[in-house]
């Protein structure tokens, strides 16, 4: 289907006010995906503030020109970007659903912290535990010695 120029430079318009208020921007190949699986995957990240965009190539290359250092990974398949003002929900998001659906899509990588980067560099990223779950481990962490420190002076205390 062949789009008119006009229809173009919106979408790559479009594309550029995406990359531009984001935070973190993923690449999702997603050859494979069904579209009940896709229905799900959209949902999910709409819950979680993430946006998902199907975009070609072509297009979305011209938007990313200039957005970020280094140089774009390759972008394999039939892309999409997933984007979000949360610099870790992106990845995490699309690295949750890989999870759950084997084989059914793939991060080609992203641009997190204004460079361009690859698909291990992502992953990484993506494993990277929620906010919520970093401070309730920090929160566990204090709250081990401090028990073991009561426990302790009340053995101690039983003693005498």
């Amino acid at each position: 289907m062949a789009l008119i120029k006009s229809k173009k430079e919106e979408i790559i318009k479009d594309l550029e006010g995406a990359i531009k208020s984001s935070e973190s921007l993923v690449f999702v190949n997603f050859h494979g995906l069904k579209v009940s699986d896709e229905t799900a995957l959209r949902r999910d990240l709409r819950k979680e503030g993430v946006n998902y965009r199907v975009s070609r190539k072509t297009l979305l290359a011209r938007a990313l020109k200039g957005k970020a250092e280094g140089e774009i990974p390759e972008l394999t398949g039939e892309v999409a970007i997933a984007y979000s003002k949360d610099e870790i929900a992106s990845p995490r998001e699309i690295y949750n659903f890989q999870k759950t659906h084997k084989g059914a899509l793939s991060i080609l990588g992203g641009i997190f912290e204004g460079k361009f980067i690859g698909g291990e560099r992502m992953m990484e990223i993506a494993t990277i535990p929620s906010r919520e779950v970093l401070l309730s481990k920090i929160a566990f962490l204090l709250k081990s010695p401090i028990q073991r420190l009561a426990i302790s002076v009340n053995e101690v205390a039983k003693t005498k």
